[in-house]
């Protein structure tokens, strides 16, 4: 296999996925409903591929896994419904950059869990990430409750998307990727609409763009973003991956600037940049040792 054409699919993917913030921020529908419809739209996608997946040899069991596949759709609803809040609360640069903590809520969830011992480079990246985290919280209290709400539920959306990870991990011994996609998105959208509708928010789009939006949201980041990383991932090094998967935050922040012109100030560059660092230092010190979490993909 060409490793040029997996670096290829991995940016392209990365790039696909960082469109999904601003769709949120455009849509019609409220933040739950849009993950409902970004979930439910991919869902036909999701499942011909489960499905020509079986052909080859993957079938799926869920009686088998149904635990761990109900749990992943839960987990994901959570994540999408939290990080949703976030991207219409705060900027899609603090939001897209505080889920992408995700990787080193995994690490300590297994320290607490499994009582295994982060490394001390990793320890060095976490006390990175936190002091970038500070950085971009300090720079919304200016801005008051609104921003630091949001800021605040993108650090929750790393640690639902961190359960998520380790659910995954157990299911992907057992399971083809098309096959937990397919049966946990519909769990999930099964948990995102009766949410959407007591929640009150906005459940259709009000015009036929608004439909469109949404479409463009589950084919391009749900279903076209997820299946490239995943099928690049498959071919490329663990630590490879985790770098170009870092492309995904500074591309929502170059989206959100270029076309809903959400400005950042030298503070909030600044506190992105070490948070990136942070990551990417906690990341490699975990693969080093053969674990830790994926960066987030979705």
């Amino acid at each position: 296999m060409d490793n040029k054409l997996a670096v290829g699919a991995l940016l392209a993917g990365a790039a696909a996925i960082a469109t999904a913030p601003l769709f949120v921020k455009v849509s019609e529908a409220g933040p739950v409903a849009t993950a409902f419809w970004r979930v439910a739209l991919a869902l036909p996608l999701l499942w011909t591929w489960s499905l020509i997946g079986q052909r080859g040899g993957h079938a799926a069991n869920f009686a088998a896994d149904r635990r761990l596949l109900i749990a992943a759709g839960l987990l994901f609803a959570g994540d999408l419904a939290v990080w949703h809040w976030s991207i219409v609360l705060t900027s899609v640069a603090n939001a897209t950059l505080l889920a992408n903590l995700a990787p080193i809520f995994v690490t300590l969830a297994v320290w607490l869990l499994l009582s295994r011992r982060p490394s001390g480079l990793f320890l060095v990246g976490l006390a990175t990430a936190l002091a970038g985290t500070a950085v971009l919280l300090g720079g919304d209290f200016r801005l008051g409750g609104r921003e630091l709400l949001g800021d605040f539920l993108g650090v929750v959306t790393a640690m639902f998307y961190a359960a998520y990870q380790l659910t995954v991990t157990r299911l992907r011994a057992r399971a083809a990727t098309s096959t937990i996609m397919a049966w946990s998105g519909l769990v999930t959208a099964a948990a995102l609409l009766p949410v959407a509708l007591a929640s009150g928010e906005q459940i259709l789009p009000l015009t036929p763009a608004g439909w469109v939006k949404l479409i463009a949201l589950a084919v391009i980041a749900q279903v076209v973003g997820q299946s490239l990383i995943a099928w690049a991932m498959a071919h490329l090094p663990a630590t490879f991956s985790s770098v170009g998967l870092l492309l995904q935050p500074v591309m929502a922040a170059w989206f959100a600037w270029v076309l809903l012109g959400e400005t950042l100030g030298w503070i909030e560059i600044a506190g992105g940049v070490v948070v990136l660092i942070g990551i990417f230092i906690a990341h490699q010190a975990e693969v080093t040792r053969g674990g830790g979490g994926r960066v987030r993909s979705d």
